[in-house]
């Protein structure tokens, strides 16, 4: 690993690496475990990345910075990232965090997971921790299916879609995520892709700066396991794709903005950004009233 030097920005603490030819991120990530397991075009790396960028820029020190993840493609995301790290089970992630918050609040945790073990397993835990705003930013890399285990239908799996198990379409609705976190009461709801790198990077650099359940989406290729199959190509065609049908609108209607295969837009934007106390906050005062402060 390279040795690394502190400057300073308006956007917080940089860190750059001393060495010549060292990578600016080398010192957050885990050399020894790379090359990473993801398929060419998939976007979970470029969604990692701007996490990455987004721990060097924000103010809150690394030692206190944690990323947990579920099972699954995305996953596997916690083992590459060189600060304290989880990979819990399947559809877990979002209840060992809170855990971890509460038992440490001092602690950043952002749980880096998939639409499947936030959404299908774990969904119970994602609305339950929105409603009680627990202070977690959970980032939701969707990639339309259960990308890992061979291609499934899921939860967020747009209507007609072809997956292996439903090679001739489907007619379920799928979940709207960010409508869904809004309404469940996140106070930080926001949808980019992975290539808008720099407005996901500066919303995940916000996310770690709000008190409270912050939620992002990621829309992500997924070239072996839903892209081959609905004709939308490799991963770069599929980045072609987001740029073509993406519009951003901060001010849309989230009951609105479902995803679609065909000619709709995909809405992007940071949705929603307001203030409400906090679990433990509320916990705080509650302890005050009992001690009949």
């Amino acid at each position: 690993m390279a040795e690394t030097t502190m400057t300073r920005s308006g956007k917080g603490a940089i860190r750059l690496p001393s060495r010549p030819g060292a990578h600016p991120e080398d010192t957050l990530l885990r050399a020894e475990r790379l090359p990473h397991i993801w398929c060419p075009g998939c976007g979970i790396g470029p969604a990692l990345g701007a996490y990455v960028e987004a721990l060097q820029e924000s103010e809150v020190p690394l030692k206190q910075q944690v990323i947990v993840s579920g099972i699954g493609c995305t996953g596997r995301s916690a083992g590459y990232v060189n600060i304290d790290s989880f990979h819990t089970t399947h559809g877990r992630a979002i209840p060992f965090a809170t855990g971890m918050k509460i038992a440490n609040p001092d602690l950043k945790i952002t749980v880096f997971s998939g639409d499947g073990d936030l959404f299908a397993i774990g969904g119970n835990h994602f609305i339950h921790a929105a409603r009680r705003n627990i202070d977690l930013n959970v980032i939701c890399i969707n990639n339309f299916n259960y990308g890992m285990t061979g291609g499934q239908l899921g939860p967020t799996t747009p209507p007609e879609a072809l997956t292996s198990t439903s090679p001739y379409g489907h007619e379920e609705e799928s979940f709207n995520l960010p409508y869904l976190a809004a309404c469940a009461g996140a106070v930080f709801v926001a949808r980019w892709t992975s290539l808008h790198f720099l407005q996901l990077k500066r919303a995940i650099r916000h996310a770690m700066q709000k008190e409270g359940f912050t939620f992002i989406e990621v829309l992500s290729p997924c070239p072996p396991g839903f892209g081959g199959p609905n004709s939308l190509g490799e991963g770069l065609d599929q980045m072609r794709w987001y740029k073509e049908k993406a519009t951003i609108n901060p001010q849309a209607n989230l009951e609105t903005i479902g995803l679609e295969l065909g000619d709709a837009k995909i809405v992007l934007g940071d949705f929603v950004d307001r203030e409400r106390p906090s679990y433990l906050a509320r916990q705080q005062l509650l302890a005050q009233r009992a001690r009949g402060n």
